[in-house]
């Protein structure tokens, strides 16, 4: 039975790969083509039914709003060709849920380089005072 606790993520791996390879060379809807879309991840529950694949969306918000609406009506469309490719008796739901923490990382490396940038600006100005200050004494 140990190998059956591992088949999910081993599945999911091929799910995620197999719809990395569609969504990049034969997905044609304007829709998901228009935005930026990157399958992060993939999880299929136990009884190998369902498969939740995370993508990262990027682009504005209409580009966004427009690329998770093609991917619900894609998901269908993709359960055959998926349940082939990787052999299944039964080719999983493909539910696609957006995954923000790209976005979200993004983010925060926006804030710590702004946090970064006035400190580097302080340290510079505190060693240019203790620089001059420096001097003062060694003229004495």
């Amino acid at each position: 039975m140990a190998g059956n606790e591992r088949r999910p993520d081993r599945v999911a791996a091929a799910i995620q790969e197999e719809v990395a390879r569609a969504l990049s060379r034969d997905v044609q809807d304007p829709r998901i083509t228009g935005a930026f879309v990157t399958v992060t991840g993939c999880e299929v529950s136990r009884d190998l039914r369902t498969a939740k694949v995370f993508v990262s969306i990027l682009g504005d918000e209409q580009a966004k709003a427009s690329a998770r609406e093609g991917l619900v009506d894609l998901a269908p469309q993709l359960r055959g060709p998926i349940g082939r490719a990787l052999r299944l008796r039964a080719a999983p739901e493909i539910l696609f849920k957006v995954d923000e923490s790209v976005a979200y990382a993004a983010r925060i490396e926006t804030l710590l380089a702004q946090i970064k940038t006035p400190a580097a600006d302080a340290d510079a100005a505190d060693t240019s005072v203790e620089t001059s200050g420096d001097d003062e004494h060694r003229n004495d």
